[in-house]
């Protein structure tokens, strides 16, 4: 166990974790030869295409040290703040984190966050500056904020470049010495900490755990201590680049187990794996459920895929425990679920991978966040939906959640993301200079302000730079109301939204033109109509198809023609009473996008 070292590497989006990831595993040669590519963590094409980290990656180096073998297991974390619950999954697992600064961008938000999150599970940290061979690095510069904001001392930081392979010597070096080996007695009733899952079709449900005390063998009873099913350990390992198999793996280590599990209800991340007999007490403290931001309506496109849109989800939640969902229906796409995310790019990520992984073609509907409602009687309703809402005549008020925002940006852009945040609603708390050039700015907004398009917009105004992380910050009484569109007078309950009265108006009218340009004309006029409750407040009117049909009269009296057309009015009219609006898909993404 004095020989085992387990760190995770945590920082902002783009900082370059991935690629100190892969000089780590080739300078202790876990990886040569042709599996050594760019970011050989991120085995997802999406993590390769968008340039980013979607899922923790667990892997174990070797590395000899004075004479003697150390055992390192690093986890490589996401930087984007949609994902800091993986990140949290990962620190639970660790001892020590690498901070990462990027030497060109300095100190941002998802940067604080993380090293909070580490301070409060009592990690060693190793603060490292990254990207000091780029020509606009400033080592200097960003080691003074780290020394002024994180009060670390400047002999404690390490410089260096993920890309020529500087430093990183120095980063094992001090990952051996400053990081504490775990503690836990092998001797003791076994307890590991389950911290992610994955699905394989051929061996079932693959959980990867921590040894935090005990010893676990090939051939174990076991069984997950909250759910209480038991199971026989088929197969224990290691993780490095592919799982290898051990017969034993005691109290520190990091590995595999794959036991045939074949529901994946029966795995709980953050669960406790014990034996079935002696079992452990208790179960392992400290880890949080899940909260999701946003939620929105997932439905498949044909009605006979909703079983198998099901069991895609619930294989997708094995490896993104993020994920929540509820089934729910609707009068316009028919079955489907209510899910949960952790935000907007979480919600992108999860749509793509039903796509390609599962081969599912879905509908999203608008998002929405939770919305809490006291009634006249004195009860609180959780509402999810605008459809939940109960009458206008039963509502004593609605209170809606409020988040507290952390920007960062370059002080050129300060009063641009100033006017941003203060449209969204949002109440300016603190601002600070963190240096003459770049300035935090704290503020408390709206959830449901900064779900659809808030963040794209700064990035926009600040040309990349502003950086953003939030965490909830309870409920607040807000004067909300329910936008329906009704299309010839009925309701589309796929395309209703709850939002602030101020902005009802505005988005009322450009939803009913956005809708006016996108459904297509019937042989009948389709009224498509804005409400808050019985007032409607925007219409527009899709103008009927005309057939010709006085083209075949070439002559003759006037009165021909007219009793043709007073033919095709009263068919008209009997077609409008049981005419059926077709709404095409791209109507309901193209909400998302009004600005």
């Amino acid at each position: 166990m004095n020989n085992i070292r387990n760190f995770c590497i945590i920082a902002h989006i783009d900082h370059g974790k991935s690629t100190l990831a892969d000089r780590l595993l080739e300078t202790t040669q876990t990886v040569f030869g042709k599996d050594l590519q760019a970011q050989v963590l991120d085995n997802m094409d999406l993590e390769r295409e968008r340039g980013i980290t979607i899922k923790s990656h667990a892997i174990q180096m070797e590395y000899i040290h004075k004479g003697e073998k150390y055992f390192l297991n690093l986890i490589d974390t996401p930087g984007h703040v949609d994902f800091s619950y993986e990140v949290s999954r990962s620190i639970a697992a660790c001892e020590g984190a690498l901070l990462l600064v990027d030497a060109t961008q300095g100190i941002q938000a998802q940067t604080i966050s993380n090293l909070y999150l580490a301070i409060d599970n009592n990690l060693e940290i190793i603060p490292v500056v990254n990207k000091i061979d780029m020509p606009n690095a400033n080592p200097e510069e960003i080691e003074d904020q780290i020394v002024d904001i994180f009060g670390i001392s400047r002999e404690d930081i390490i410089r260096a470049s993920g890309k020529t392979g500087e430093g990183i010597e120095a980063i094992l070096e001090a990952v051996i010495n400053r990081v504490p080996a775990p503690t836990g007695n092998p001797e003791a009733p076994l307890q590991c900490l389950v911290f992610d899952s994955v699905f394989n079709s051929f061996r079932g449900i693959i959980a990867y755990f921590k040894v935090v005390n005990g010893t676990i063998c090939k051939g174990d009873k076991v069984k997950f201590f909250n759910t209480g099913k038991e199971y026989i350990a088929d197969e224990i390992g290691i993780l490095k680049m592919n799982m290898q198999e051990r017969d034993t793996l005691s109290a520190g280590n990091v590995g595999y187990i794959i036991s045939g599990i074949k529901t994946s209800s029966e795995v709980k991340v953050g669960d406790t794996l014990t034996h079935v007999k002696p079992s452990c007490e208790k179960a392992i403290e400290g880890f949080e459920e899940v909260k999701p931001m946003v939620f929105a309506g997932v439905y498949p496109i044909v009605n006979e895929d909703f079983e198998d849109l099901r069991s895609s989800i619930e294989k997708l939640q094995l490896n993104d425990a993020s994920l929540t969902f509820v089934p729910e229906s609707s009068a316009a796409l028919g079955f489907g679920f209510r899910c949960g995310f952790l935000g907007l790019l979480h919600m992108e990520i999860i749509q793509e991978r039903l796509d390609r992984e599962f081969d599912m073609d879905v509908i999203t509907t608008v998002p929405n966040v939770e919305y809490r409602v006291h009634t006249k009687k004195g009860e609180i309703l959780d509402v999810y939906t605008p459809s939940e809402l109960p009458d206008i005549t039963y509502i004593d008020y609605i209170e809606e959640p409020f988040i507290k925002g952390t920007i960062i940006t370059r002080s050129d852009y300060f009063g641009s993301v100033m006017t941003l945040c203060l449209s969204k609603r949002g109440e300016l708390r603190k601002q600070e200079y963190i240096t003459p050039t770049r300035v935090e700015l704290q503020f408390d907004m709206p959830l449901g302000e900064i779900v659809f398009d808030f963040y794209d917009k700064l990035k926009s105004i600040s040309k990349g730079y502003a950086s953003f992380d939030y965490y909830m910050n309870g409920f607040r009484e807000a004067k909300l109301a329910k936008l329906d569109i009704l299309l010839n007078g009925e309701p589309v309950d796929a395309l209703s939204t709850l939002l602030h009265a101020d902005n009802a108006y505005n988005l009322g009218r450009k939803m009913c033109e956005k809708l006016k340009e996108l459904i297509p004309r019937q042989q009948f006029d389709i009224a498509i109509q804005a409400a808050i409750g019985s007032k409607i407040i925007a219409r527009e009117t899709i103008k009927a198809l005309r057939k010709d049909v006085t083209a075949k009269c070439y002559g003759g009296d006037i009165s021909r023609k007219r009793k043709l057309l007073e033919k095709q009015k009263k068919g008209k009219k009997k077609m409008k009473q049981i005419g059926n609006v077709e709404v095409p898909q791209k109507a309901f993404l193209a909400v998302l996008k009004l600005d």
